[in-house]
């Protein structure tokens, strides 16, 4: 192909990129910065289960009253579901029904939030409880422990407060030894903390919810304790018995309720994931209005799964470990084993982290190239050769695995994550090229291997290009771009200078 059609391709790829990102970034609003936005977290529901013969129909209890944020949009994500919301004992339930159907079955419930410290949506005024009604000799147990708690406090608050002490001091009495007997989980000790405070004629509830913090693929439900004061309601800490919540703390139901109710189904399974992304506050006050939003941010990256955002928020990455790649390459001149090698390791540095990545690939290539040398002496073909090795690679992975493990060096484990065929294939080409042009050339490929892997971990690391990227991933056309460009280039590289100075004489 012509030199003048490289350019034009190059030109047109760079002109559809730019013209993306300019207008999502100057028209919809979306910052360059993650600093300049109003931060939104989506948390997604997917509930599994195994239908059965009949019809199914599935509740789950949703956000109803949330402290703090302000619910900007949610939606029901099913195929072939009827949906309806009401409102029961524990606030707003949403409610799939199907006539019929087969197989495993998933139900997604997504709601995203943003914070708003004027969101202090206010609930009912709830009447004393009733006494609960308790077995002998719980009862008696009961009744001594809130007479001597009555006794040591002054108010709802002050009495909720050494009560929860009193449950988590580690030397209980022999009333809470018999009452906390058979609990198991938080959600147990609150409920009994709950059931404690009725008998003291104190409204009190269970609060379930999450810590709202970045991205999280399985994120776990926490139990809080909430009273009422005569006036408002106040959260405790079921661990301290202090007056407190956790940051960022989204109420996602209250009560003793189960979760999740499956009529027709078994195997009931319901995992949690969040996403913190990133939205205008302009952008947030439109939807918030409810008014029409382009259907560029319907298409966005924003728009999938959240498990999968944080998949392709790795693999969005690689391009950039690419283009490092082509400029170590073709610029500068520094050998490597295999085309996109260090971009894979610089993938698994990025979960061993730099130091024990080193240290681990070094050792792991090492160890296999020793023994790639022993197997010389077989005189095996290619294809029985390279088996053989990658057998080894995992044998070694594995050896370096249980002997970390044993030494007390969790860091080794992580060994697992480099790619097995990759090194086997580099141990193969390490050995070759050291056979055939001598070992200071495989040295020097090896070297330069782990030299772009390190830049490319560096560069793949930066968080602001990470969101850059994720946010606005029509700039990989500009990527593109560059490389098609970058591969036209015949000049001298960076390290043939030296090598080619004597061409230039006097």
């Amino acid at each position: 192909m012509k030199q003048r059609y490289v350019f034009v391709l190059a030109l047109l790829l760079t002109a559809v990129g730019m013209s993306v990102f300019v207008y999502k970034w100057q028209v919809l609003g979306f910052p360059l910065t993650e600093d300049r936005e109003t931060p939104v977290w989506t948390i997604e529901s997917a509930i599994s289960f195994d239908s059965g013969p009949g019809s199914i129909k599935v509740n789950l209890l949703i956000p109803t009253l949330t402290p703090g944020f302000r619910k900007l949009n949610e939606n029901p994500i099913s195929r072939g579901y009827g949906f309806s919301l009401n409102y029961g004992s524990g606030g707003r339930e949403a409610q799939w029904a199907v006539r019929r159907a087969d197989g495993p079955q998933t139900i997604y419930y997504r709601i995203s939030v943003y914070e708003d410290a004027q969101a202090d949506q206010l609930d009912t005024t709830p009447p004393f409880p009733p006494p609960p009604v308790i077995n002998e000799p719980f009862k008696t147990a009961v009744d001594v422990l809130v007479n001597d708690v009555r006794d040591q406090s002054a108010d709802a608050e002050s009495f909720t407060s050494e009560l929860l002490r009193r449950m988590n001091d580690p030397s209980l009495g022999p009333n809470l030894e018999l009452l906390l007997s058979n609990v198991s989980s938080n959600s147990e000790f609150v409920e009994v903390a709950t059931m404690m405070l009725a008998a003291a004629r104190i409204p009190a509830r269970k609060v379930h919810g999450f810590s709202l913090s970045g991205r999280q693929r399985h994120a776990q439900l926490i139990t809080w304790l909430e009273i009422h004061d005569g006036d408002r309601w106040r959260y405790f800490d079921p661990a301290t018995g202090e007056e407190s919540m956790p940051e960022r703390f989204l109420v996602w139901w209250r009560g003793n309720e189960s979760l999740v109710r499956v009529e027709g189904g078994s195997n009931v399974e319901v995992d949690f994931a969040v996403q913190r992304n990133h939205v205008d506050a302009i952008a947030i006050a439109r939807l918030h209005a409810g008014q029409d939003s382009t259907p560029l941010i319907d298409f966005s990256l924003y728009s999938l799964p959240i498990r999968t955002q944080a998949v392709y928020g790795v693999l969005l990455m690689i391009p950039i470990g690419a283009l490092i790649m082509v400029f170590m390459r073709n610029f500068i001149g520094i050998d490597a084993f295999g085309t996109f090698m260090p971009v894979l390791i610089a993938l698994a540095f990025r979960e061993t982290k730099l130091f024990w990545g080193v240290v681990l690939f070094t050792l792991l290539v090492a160890l296999g190239l020793s023994i790639r040398f022993l197997l010389e002496r077989l005189r095996l073909l290619l294809v029985p050769r390279l088996s053989a090795v990658l057998i080894v690679v995992v044998l070694l992975m594995l050896v370096i695995s249980l002997m970390s493990h044993k030494l007390g060096m969790e860091t080794g484990l992580s060994v697992a994550l480099f790619p097995m065929v990759i090194i086997a294939m580099t141990i193969e080409r390490m050995s070759v090229v050291w056979e055939e042009r001598g070992p200071a050339d495989a040295l020097r490929g090896a070297f330069g291997s782990l030299l772009i892997a390190i830049a490319a971990y560096i560069a793949m690391g930066v968080t602001s290009l990470e969101y850059l990227i994720f946010t606005f991933p029509e700039l990989l056309l500009v990527i593109l771009a560059i490389v098609v460009m970058a591969g036209r280039y015949t000049g001298y590289r960076l390290l043939e200078l030296r090598r080619f100075k004597a061409l230039t004489g006097d």
